[in-house]
């Protein structure tokens, strides 16, 4: 267990070494960001006054009616689209760094540009599965939540790889499906714990950031509004290049253990030694 940590902390550091290559890459999940937060602007401020916009801001049950589930359904589709569609275009980027290029951020929205066929099928499937959780959830409020939880936590990983497949190979959602299970299969032990070395990193960079928010709220507290507010700022923004960078670390780590996997490529800022060290040989 501890040499599997130890080879997901070395993935993690040589994900750091490309993204300090491609420092542009920080541009994906932002721009990822902040076309969430207006897709949910654009569903939560017309619904207002309803009483379905708890629902899209998650924070409420959902009324019991067709029209309800329409709406989510269509935020589901609408979000995951972002999502996916930027992701794509980080995953494409970091591919092209691992076999010699320079990327740059209009290569990678060309490249997802490219798969928006593919991208759409798969922000569809990524909402039916969304919605279909949040229906068991309504349903029962302990036991639906734990359900909910569950079978959410098993299709992440289960569909850990659709991205990467949606680059290299422009696959339809089924085979992105058990392209992903086939590759997890072999790496599982590995993806998880590149994210637990990624997740620790975040967290202790994450603590530093909170640092100045809290300074930053005393000193409102008691009456020094310049310091308190350069505190908030500091701290807010200490915290954004967290979340960033812990994105795109993950998205880049995600792509070279694939390429590994499925074609047994070596990223050039990868250790062979620790990509092999990822895998999980079959049984004889």
């Amino acid at each position: 267990m501890f040499d599997r940590i130890a080879n997901g902390w070395e993935l993690a550091k040589a994900s750091w070494q490309v993204l300090k290559l491609d420092k542009e890459l920080l541009v994906f999940p932002l721009m990822s960001g902040i076309a969430c937060l207006f897709v949910l602007a654009s569903f939560a401020l017309p619904l207002w006054n309803s009483p379905y916009a708890g629902m899209v801001m998650e924070d409420g049950k959902p009324p019991q009616d067709a029209m309800a589930y329409v709406i989510l359904f269509a935020f589901y589709f609408v979000n995951y689209f972002v999502i996916v569609f930027f992701n794509t275009a980080l995953i494409a980027c970091a591919i092209i760094r691992f076999r010699g290029g320079d990327p740059t951020v209009s290569d990678g929205l060309q490249a997802a540009g490219s798969r928006l066929p593919q991208i759409a099928a798969w922000a569809l499937v990524s909402a039916t599965v969304g919605l279909i959780l949040r229906v068991i959830e309504s349903r029962s409020e302990k036991a639906g939540q734990i359900a909910a939880a569950l079978l959410g936590g098993a299709w992440s990983i289960a569909t850990y790889f659709v991205v990467p497949v949606l680059v290299v190979e422009k696959a339809d959602p089924l085979t992105a499906i058990k392209r992903s299970f086939a590759v997890l299969r072999k790496s599982w032990g590995e993806s998880l714990s590149a994210n637990f070395g990624i997740g620790i990193i975040t967290f202790l960079c994450m603590l530093a950031a909170i640092v100045p928010l809290v300074l930053g709220g005393i000193a409102l507290a008691n009456g020094q509004m310049v310091l308190g507010v350069l505190g908030l700022v500091c701290g807010l923004l200490g915290v954004m290049l967290v979340s960033l960078v812990s994105s795109a670390l993950n998205s880049i780590v995600i792509g070279a253990l694939y390429l590994y996997a499925a074609d047994g490529e070596v990223p050039q800022q990868f250790d062979a030694q620790a990509l092999r060290g990822a895998f999980i040989p079959r049984a004889p």
